[in-house]
């Protein structure tokens, strides 16, 4: 009888006998997920174990509980790769590239950064889907004579019922397009901050290069970074069980199928309609703040206090303590989905954080007294915003005479809090997953050479054809050829040597933070260290800086998003060649249509996405951050060097790992403080996030906790069949139900397309100051 180790964190899951896919044949895991309702002696339990039970059902807490548990193993067959799967996914890119998960360019403006889930258009494709289906079918024309020659081609266009697997197909064709799509950050900041517009030639070249890289990367570590039970991919888990619940779970209980379909369509719809209220009509509600509301007739420089600390509904306004929103475009399901553990390492950085970033603003460390007390604009000693137009040049190369005129560039505190921090993530990062998963990284490449794997759904997909390594291989090359164009005629000003470092450190990280996402759920910024490799290599060239790390950094962001994504065939049992055209083609696919929207935004909006502040609908302080330390870290001497102001920043690298080598080695004696494990401590965590408030929305920290102890710990714990069935579930409903009215009012009333309508004034949404009532400020003080 086969039992499986609970703990994600330690070894790799062993079994007590090796499974064949003769197993899976036999029954094993299609016996144990007959049924999502069915008790557990039908289930299997016996053969599948897990790390806890209530009332007989299993609490699903690890990775393998996933795998046994929550995921079906069955597969529901069906074609995967069709015409109409093409099509819908070709068409409803347009939308990915505007509403879809990770880098979604709409959301990267806005003033909280939105992880937007492919619900939405999983909803979308499914919609139109079911609409195709109902067209005559092959059967139709066979049953007439007259109309039979056509019956292959009629197949062809519609093979009949929309399943599982080409709505899947679909969905990542689209989401695919707009994951592909980070690249494009580098010509939004060109445009922005430059005023030069890179050709679509040199912008569709360089998305294909840094996307493909990344992917034909994470192609050849799958052993390592996908196939493993505790690699899950939290974030994807409410995409899986839509699917299942629409698709898949017909095979099984009607009773169950009935109410979950039904419960997934009332939060689909309910949320819709209430979006309306926090985005466009009742503003207020994006951060409800009782003590800002009591105190607006306290005198100024109280409210001032006032608003720093408790306010946050708008960008860069305060920190938000008490603060609570009602807004799920910026809640979302992700706070469901994500184990107790890895948030709560979150929120150890975040109340460090709460106040470190007060303590460097009045104490006036960096002279933080200068500068708005949150901003990631840099700016003159005199708190202007910094014309680095003069010190650059047309050319984008230092002059130095103008450098000396006007001075280095200073950052608000919190900036340098935040830059200070990431590195410490970094330095905790490598140190992390070396220590305390460096065992598993082995165990997995031993599965791998014997062709090997435990987790039952990998043992599902034995039946079909693997993606040959080198169709990855292939793809690495052509990439790599891809981005050497752009060096050659694009104006990037990287020299071809620094091209080469660029690709050799995102390669060198990626496989560090996909482990890290893969288990927890969230990942650790490193765009910082890319950042102050090329400062050393390239000193006095922002626009160099920001390829090196477009190159470096999209490697490791493609990397984790891709391989998220097949993690996501692996539970889908899409076969692994579909997975790896599908892919491609919808990278190329979004190479295009990323350019035009970067186009359409960066026009319509400039002037908002300039302002150091910006508002509570739009703002750049993301691509005011990538242009910031771009220009800092090509000053690198200036501004980081052993005698500047920001001196501690680089020595984040080594300050961050010293902590988790003591962690590591008292790891090693003490394996649990009461009931907590010392390794599911991630202190890598925990440093970056001390300074996760200092720039954007900041009013959701408090409404994301509830709903994580609501969701985690109470459904978890205490309603597990509850939460097996409908947690992620209605979570991935509330996701559609919100992105679809985002994205109808994008257009309709934000003013992406050329001309925004604001809602009429009234007490809920006030256009004076914030819109929460705390004290409106411009400047630090």
């Amino acid at each position: 009888m086969a039992s499986i180790h609970p703990d994600p964190l330690g070894d790799v899951p062993k079994l007590s006998h090796e499974p064949s896919f003769d197993d899976e044949k036999k029954g094993y895991g299609i016996e144990a997920e007959k049924s999502l309702d069915s008790p557990d002696s039908e289930r299997g339990t016996l053969a599948l174990g897990s790390s806890e039970h209530v009332n007989g059902e299993p609490i699903i807490s690890t990775g393998e509980d996933v795998s046994n548990y929550l995921v079906d193993v069955h597969d529901v067959g069906g074609e995967a790769l069709t015409f109409r799967s093409i099509v819908l996914g070709t068409i409803l890119s347009g939308f990915g590239a505007s509403v879809t998960q990770a880098r979604t360019f709409i959301y990267s403006f806005k003033p909280l950064p939105v992880s937007v889930s492919s619900i939405f258009l999983l909803l979308v494709i499914y919609s139109a889907g079911r609409i195709w289906a109902r067209f005559p079918t092959r059967e139709y024309f066979d049953r007439h004579p007259r109309l039979k020659r056509y019956a292959a081609i009629v197949h062809f266009l519609n093979p009949g019922e929309f399943g599982m697997k080409e709505h899947a197909v679909a969905t990542f064709i689209s989401t695919t397009a707009s994951a592909g799509s980070t690249a494009v950050n580098n010509f939004a900041v060109q445009r922005l901050f430059y005023n030069t517009n890179p050709n679509a030639v040199t912008a569709v070249l360089a998305t294909f290069s840094t996307a493909c890289f990344g992917y034909g990367l994470v192609g050849l570590l799958r052993p390592l970074t996908v196939y493993p039970s505790y690699m899950v991919f939290w974030a994807s888990l409410p995409s899986v069980t839509v699917f299942q619940t629409l698709h898949h779970d017909k095979v099984h209980n009607k009773e169950i199928t009935s109410k979950r379909v039904r419960y997934f369509w009332y939060a689909v719809a309910g949320m819709a309609i209430y979006e309306i209220l926090p985005a466009y009509i009742f503003p207020l509600l994006n951060g409800i703040s009782i003590i800002c509301l009591a105190t607006q007739n306290a005198p100024p420089h109280a409210r001032s206090v006032i608003s720093y600390i408790f306010g946050g509904a708008n960008s860069n306004e305060g920190l938000g303590v008490f603060e609570f929103s009602f807004d799920w475009q910026y809640l979302g399901s992700y706070y469901m989905s994500v184990p107790l553990i890895q948030q709560v390492n979150t929120w150890v950085g975040i109340f460090f954080g709460y106040f470190a970033l007060l303590g460097i603003y009045y104490a006036n460390t960096w002279n933080a007294k200068n500068f708005p007390f949150l901003s990631t604009a840099i700016f003159d000693s005199q708190g202007n915003v910094y014309n680095q137009s003069f010190v650059f040049g047309p050319d984008f190369n230092l002059n130095r005479t103008a450098l000396a005129e006007l001075g280095p560039p200073y950052l608000a505190g919190g900036n340098v809090l935040n830059n200070m921090a990431q590195n410490w993530a970094i330095g905790g990062l490598i140190a992390h997953v070396t220590l305390f998963w460096g065992k598993d990284v082995i165990a997995a490449f031993k599965l791998a050479n014997a062709r090997k794997q435990p987790d039952r759904h990998w043992i599902a997909m034995q039946k079909y054809k693997e993606a040959p390594m080198w169709w990855y291989a292939v793809l690495l090359v052509l990439s790599f050829f891809a981005g050497l164009i752009v060096i050659f005629k694009g104006n990037t000003t990287l020299p071809w040597w620094g091209y080469l470092v660029a690709l050799s450190s995102g390669a060198i990280i990626a496989p560090f933070s996909t482990a890290l996402f893969g288990r927890m759920g969230n990942g650790i910024a490193t765009n910082q260290l890319f950042k102050m490799i090329a400062g050393a290599i390239h000193p006095g060239k922002p626009v160099a800086n920001l390829y090196f790390a477009m190159w470096s950094h999209d490697v490791v962001s493609t990397s984790v998003n891709l391989a998220g994504d097949l993690k996501l065939g692996q539970y889908l049992k899409i076969p692994p060649r579909v997975m790896f055209i599908t892919q491609v083609y919808g990278t190329i696919l979004g190479a295009v249509i990323n350019y035009v929207v970067m186009q359409v935004i960066t026009t319509n909006k400039r002037a908002i996405l300039l302002d150091p502040i910006g508002d509570n609908q739009w703002s750049g302080f993301g691509y005011q951050s990538l242009n910031s330390n771009a220009v800092t870290w090509s000053l690198a001497g200036q501004v980081y060097g052993i005698h500047s102001l920001y001196r501690w920043v680089p020595l984040g690298l080594i300050l961050g790992a010293i902590p988790v080598v003591f962690q590591w080695l008292i790891s090693r004696r003490v394996k649990k403080i009461g009931p907590l494990s010392i390794d599911k401590i991630i202190l890598p965590y925990s440093m970056g996030n001390i300074a996760l408030l200092g720039a954007g929305i900041n009013s959701t920290v408090w409404s994301s906790i509830i709903l994580a102890i609501v969701s985690q710990v109470y459904l978890r714990r205490y309603k597990p069949k509850w939460f097996r069935n409908f947690n992620y579930l209605i979570g991935g409903g509330l996701d559609g139900g919100a992105q679809i009215t985002i994205f109808i009012l994008t257009f309709a009333v934000y003013g992406a397309s050329g001309t925004a309508r604001p809602f009429p004034t009234w007490w809920g949404n006030t256009d004076t100051g914030n819109i929460d009532y705390c004290l409106h400020q411009r400047k630090g003080g």
